[in-house]
């Protein structure tokens, strides 16, 4: 079975879930827990960051390379165009996607972190207690210094929120304008649930996907989440993913590939 290293409320592992889930390949979750999972999957992968995808003796890092290979390698609802423009249309949706709404969605996230309920609620599950009261007791002063750290400076993080509005008011407009039910066409396409995937972070979805504490479903960032301008793309993106998501179990010996309530060690071949 294909296994997918992640943590749950990465946005990048959301986007290969959604692949996942759309062509209806049954995978397991394993979720990796700061520090020692993340030493593990080093030496599996090379790198730290998750997702990493498993397939046998194949691991692929970097969401749009496991996209790529899925398709490829599983080629039952393809996910990328035959017809040549709309593959470039495509391609370029889905690493513009990658680059705006993925990469700004981090950026704006740190502003939501001041909240120490939200900083716990957004670990991954099976996280030890006491790594959770230190990430909550982190004071809010420190939080604006970790953002000076990676760069994030007032002016940054103005920018980075202006972007990400005019990101969503782009595709509400492409959205308005599409007579297609997708962004390329009648059905979805690497781009949709790229899109749809990386904007996790703005929203969390209110359905039954995801193992994150009842709060948090539905929430998001200010400004965004709430914004009734905004009404298009969500409604847009929560069809997505009633019509192609797998809702969440624990039992992992299903095809709904659902992440287990506590971490999984991490096993090296």
């Amino acid at each position: 079975m294909l296994e997918l290293y992640q943590f749950e409320l990465s946005h990048f592992s959301e986007k290969v879930r959604l692949v996942l889930d759309y062509k209806g390949l049954a995978y397991r979750k394993i979720e990796v827990v700061p520090g020692v999972g993340q030493f593990d999957l080093f030496r599996i992968s090379g790198q730290r960051q998750v997702p990493v995808l498993k397939d046998g003796n194949k691991v692929i890092t970097d969401s749009t390379a496991i996209a790529l290979y899925l398709d490829k390698t599983y080629p039952d609802r393809p996910i990328i165009p035959t017809d040549p423009q709309k593959k470039a249309t495509c391609l370029l949706l889905e690493q513009w996607a990658d680059n705006s709404i993925g990469v700004k969605g981090r950026s704006i996230l740190l502003e939501g972190l001041k909240s120490s309920s939200l900083r716990t609620s957004i670990l991954p599950s099976g996280t030890p207690d006491i790594f959770k009261n230190l990430v909550g007791s982190i004071p809010t002063e420190a939080i604006d210094l970790l953002g000076l750290g990676v760069g994030l400076t007032p002016d940054a993080m103005r920018a980075a929120k202006a972007e990400m509005h005019r990101s969503l008011e782009s595709i509400c407009m492409l959205l308005a304008q599409n007579s297609n039910a997708y962004l390329t066409g009648d059905t979805p396409t690497l781009a949709d649930l790229t899109v749809a995937g990386l904007s996790l972070l703005l929203k969390i979805p209110e359905g039954p996907y995801l193992n994150v504490p009842f709060n948090l479903k539905g929430k998001g960032v200010p400004g965004f989440a709430d914004n009734p301008d905004y009404d298009v793309f969500f409604t847009w993106r929560d069809k997505l993913y009633a019509d192609f998501r797998n809702p969440f179990t624990p039992d992992i010996s299903n095809n709904s590939g659902a992440a287990p309530t506590t971490p999984t060690t991490i096993a090296i071949d």
